[in-house]
Formats: structure tokens, sequence, C-alpha cells
């Protein structure tokens, strides 16, 4: 079983290495993105990732909702290219989801697009026990809705 843990500074490097195997968001804007997570002792961002003798091989973000009580975001989760379809994307899922409840927290949100390159993002969610909430039609851009799934953590 691999290690999954948060992420520290000297992950950084490893993790721009996945970032560029992915599109989840350009690898030079994660300096500026985790910056609060390392600096600001009060964060509540959680980044996390999975290990692969050491280094890292996942990235994960998830956030709380402002002004809500318990409700968290899930914004970015992704597995190195060459390291996808072993399942490490389930066990981050499990892991971020066990961390939250034993927090206290309530709800899991997750958004992704409608599209059909992301049809197997959604039979994910929907595969790991979310409820699909909403649609949001041509949210991200024409004939790109967002979706939006649920999970209750604390029942």
């Amino acid at each position: 079983m691999r290690e999954i843990r948060n992420i520290f500074k000297e992950d950084i490097p490893a993790l721009k290495e996945v970032l560029d195997t992915l599109e989840l968001f350009p690898s030079d804007m994660l300096d500026e993105l985790i910056a609060d997570y390392f600096n600001n002792p009060n964060s509540e961002d959680i980044w996390f990732t999975a290990l692969e003798n050491g280094t890292a091989i996942s990235i994960g973000y998830c956030a709380p909702e402002k002004l809500t009580e318990g409700t968290y975001n899930l914004y970015a989760i992704g597995v190195k290219k060459d390291e996808q379809g072993k399942g490490i994307g389930g066990s981050m899922m499990q892991y971020l989801e066990n961390y939250l409840q034993q927090s206290g927290h309530r709800i899991l949100i997750v958004e992704t697009s409608g599209t059909a390159d992301f049809e197997l993002t959604r039979s994910f969610y929907l595969n790991r026990g979310y409820t699909h909430e909403a649609t949001i039609r041509e949210f991200w851009k024409k004939g790109d809705d967002k979706i939006v799934f649920l999970k209750m953590l604390n029942l």
C-alpha cells in the first residue's frame, strides 16, 4: 500500500512533474496556489499526495466552502499519467473522506465537466458513492456544463 499524506515543501518539484502530465492546472501556478497552506498556520486547506518509493506521484487539493459549516470542495485531484489505473485516485479519495469525517466535517463536493472527455471522471465519483446533485449548463464554456457531485460524510 502506498503512503498518502499531506504535502511537504520538498514535494513541490515532484508535484510539478505530476502536473506536467495532467491538465488540472499549469505547474507554474502551484507555488502561488499552495503558498497559504505552507505560510498560514490557520489555513484549513488540505493538500495531499500519494508516494511511490518516497516520491510524490499524485496531487489533491481540497478547501472549505466559504460561509458554510463543515462543507469542503475538492478542487483538484490527479495521478501522474504513467501511474493511473492502479487505484491511487480511489485511495486518495478514501484518505480525504476519512480525514474530513474524523475532523467532523459533513459534506464533500466535487465539480467536474459534463463533456464526453470527463465520462470516466463522472463514473469514478458515482462509483464511490457520490450523488449527482446539480448540472449548471454552459458553466465552463459554451457546450461544457458543470456537474456537481456530493457525498454526505457524517450520517
